[in-house]
């Protein structure tokens, strides 16, 4: 099991709560082609990689605009974020959930999924029903 980092003045979120709150944003936000990888068993610095793709740029900052907001208004603001100015591939460090944004062409070429292939898959099927649910609302 890993050490977690502590941050005080952040009240705690818990790792799956974040990546739920992350995926329903990035959904909303139109991303495409997400994967949630369980890396816990795996890594010693995040429990989760969220990875999905923007068609643009544009799309791509949208995607991480939205997640560091909500993630921020939930109380747990993102430690970092890397990449925005270009908008190609945007890393946010969420502490045990870090979020991959990409452009689609840099998502295949860095391949992720292949390279952490041991790591579980998350049924995201449940989180997909809900955004549609709330998007229909």
């Amino acid at each position: 099991m890993r050490q977690k980092k502590h941050n005080p003045a952040v009240e705690e979120l818990a790792s799956e709560a974040k990546a739920h709150l992350a995926v329903l944003t990035a959904l909303e936000k139109k991303a495409e082609n997400l994967a949630l990888l369980n890396i816990g068993e795996l890594s010693s610095f995040a429990d989760y990689f969220l990875i999905c793709s923007g068609r643009s740029n544009k799309q791509v900052q949208a995607i991480a605009d939205a997640i560091g907001q909500a993630l921020k208004q939930s109380g747990a603001p993102p430690l970092g974020v890397e990449g925005y100015r270009e908008g190609k591939w945007v890393l946010i460090d969420a502490d045990d959930l870090i979020i991959h944004v990409f452009h689609e062409p840099i998502r295949s070429f860095y391949n992720l999924e292949s390279l952490w292939h041991q790591a579980a898959r998350v049924d995201l099927l449940p989180w997909e029903e809900e955004a549609r649910g709330r998007a229909g609302a």
